[in-house]
């Protein structure tokens, strides 16, 4: 009997090892090593303190290939936990490797975790953060790019260089302090300025060539503000979205707002001077505004003059420009075939929920809710609560799926789905500032956006044949947003506001993703290294 339990040991783990191999072996794999520090910074004319990756603010910039296998470890110098997440990654059967507290136990101070990610069937543009308290405000971030697979076509020649720029505003106060004035019931007061790249005022340049065409891949990396982009001068042509290709419309200047990413083509055929690059906040009372330079290589004359005015506080705008967004319905995505062979809008959906965000105020300080629930982390991640089974750490089901009328109330929900499922999610927001909600895991299609209430009426307005797919999408005061989503990625995925104020004080939640067949079809196993924390201490991962 025991000669038979071992034949059978060794059947399991040569299975385990074969599964391994079909999962990660067939594609490269890229090897980081990250020291997190903190370090002085000066991007607003003071002397901050910062959160720098191998000395570096930003961090360290990720370049990869559609599937490629990212093996990066990370070691925590600072004197309190820490946590990296991956803005658009979607983890494909790997919510354990997100990096959010719901996820994965946090960094303890000296210690060092190694995250296993794979770009899988992705391309675009995308970034990381630190994810943990206020860390956002103190750097820490970095840019993804994840370029197509040589053989895959991409809709445009190749440009002669690609550029990243990370925007965002700024606050001269520390994370610690800010998180304090949260902590204490109270808003943040607008942020002190915007950056670009981590610099300020003409801080930063991106040096062209005439007459050759550039890539620029923008994303807004901020807490709290929607920003406009724009460069002197120039028309940029849209060609991705957050991984999907898209109509190439050209536009004088682009509203980015919180979590989101843009790339666009810029065609240096201007006389050879030096051009302002404008970030400027919109929605905000006063506009902060800040500038890099684009310089033309041949160029002996400096930037000057009045920066280029853009946008302010219009909103219709804005919903005009974001209506104007296509798919490219012709266009290969990560895969040769056409983005456009994905009917979206034929598929029924299943379920429809709708998520009202709120301003509650609860044991009298400021909070903000999702159907009237405000969001409270547990002392243990919920995918390890759900993994080993331990009760009392969150509530199956504790977020419905139409909003509450009642009073705001603290809670630790998840909402139950299942995989395969196909849903309907309307972001209904009845507040005067402009939402930003991302969804990890996952990328879905924003079919319609539009004024007032949503009602079943509004599915006639809906565009159901070439909208884009992404991760992050805005919703406009008083207004709502509806995106088609299939769920078809097992695991325990954040739903959240990308104002990090607004995330920190409960306006998140998580979805779970179920699977009854406890398949690595479906799921991957727990990770050996996988950090246990909380409750789930004293519990094991796996042998293998």
């Amino acid at each position: 009997m025991k000669e038979k339990n071992n034949v059978h040991s060794v059947i399991f783990t040569i299975l385990v090892l074969v599964t391994l191999q079909s999962v990660y072996c067939d594609n490269p794999y890229r090897y980081y090593t990250w020291k997190i520090t903190y370090g002085d910074i000066y991007p607003l004319g003071v002397k901050q303190q910062g959160i720098l990756i191998n000395g570096q603010f930003p961090g360290p910039q990720i370049d990869c290939v559609t599937n490629d296998n990212l093996i990066i470890s990370v070691y925590n110098y600072l004197n309190e936990p820490f946590l990296i997440s991956w803005n658009g990654l979607q983890q494909r059967r790997n919510s354990w490797q997100d990096g959010v507290y719901g996820t994965t136990c946090p960094i303890p101070p000296g210690k060092n975790f190694t995250y296993t990610l794979q770009a899988k069937d992705q391309i675009g543009s995308y970034f990381y953060f630190p994810s943990l308290a206020m860390h956002k405000a103190a750097g820490g971030y970095g840019a993804i790019r994840v370029y197509s697979r040589p053989r895959i076509p991409v809709p445009f020649p190749p440009p002669a260089h690609d550029f990243t720029v990370l925007a965002g505003d700024l606050y001269k106060r520390s994370h610690r302090q800010l998180k304090y004035i949260l902590d204490s019931g109270h808003n943040l007061p607008l942020p002190d300025g915007l950056i670009i790249n981590g610099r300020g005022w003409n801080g930063y340049t991106f040096t062209v060539d005439q007459g050759k065409t550039y890539r620029f891949r923008i994303s807004n990396v901020g807490i709290a503000t929607s920003i406009n982009f724009r460069i002197q001068g120039h028309t940029m042509k849209l060609v991705e979205v957050e991984g999907s290709h898209t109509l190439q419309t050209s536009y004088t200047s682009l509203d980015i707002h919180l979590g989101q990413s843009y790339s666009v083509l810029v065609t240096a055929n201007q006389p050879p001077n030096d051009y302002y690059v404008v970030v400027s906040s919109r929605f905000t009372r006063r506009v902060l505004t800040t500038t890099a330079v684009l310089h033309y290589s041949n160029s002996w004359t400096k930037v000057s003059g009045p920066v280029p005015g853009g946008p302010t506080t219009q909103i219709n705008w804005s919903i005009y420009q974001a209506r104007s967004i296509r798919w490219n319905l012709t266009a290969s995505g990560p895969r040769p075939n056409p983005q456009g062979s994905y009917h979206y809008g034929l598929i029924k959906p299943s379920r429809t929920i709708i998520l009202a965000n709120s301003a509650p105020y609860i044991n009298g300080k400021q909070r903000y809710a999702v159907n009237s629930v405000s969001y409270v982390d547990p002392d243990t991640p919920l995918k390890l609560a759900d993994y080993f089974k331990i009760g009392g750490v969150f509530n199956l089901g504790g977020i419905s799926d139409q909003p509450y009328n009642g009073n705001g109330y603290l809670g630790t929900p998840v909402m139950a789905a299942n995989f395969r499922s196909y849903v309907e999610i309307v972001f209904q927001n009845w507040e005067n500032s402009v939402q930003s909600w991302h969804i990890d895991g996952y990328s879905f299609f924003v079919v319609g956006m539009n004024g007032g209430q949503w009602t079943p009426a509004s599915r006639s307005h809906y565009n159901l044949r070439d909208t884009v797919a992404r991760c992050t999408t805005q919703v406009y005061p008083k207004s709502w947003t509806a995106i088609y989503m299939a769920l078809d990625n097992v695991g325990m995925w954040n739903i959240r506001s990308e104002d990090w104020s607004r995330r920190y004080l409960g306006q998140q939640f998580y979805l779970r993703v179920y699977s009854p067949s406890n398949s690595w079809r479906d799921e991957l196993p727990i990770p050996k290294n996988a950090l246990l924390c909380g409750r789930a201490r004293h519990h094991h991962t796996r042998p293998l």
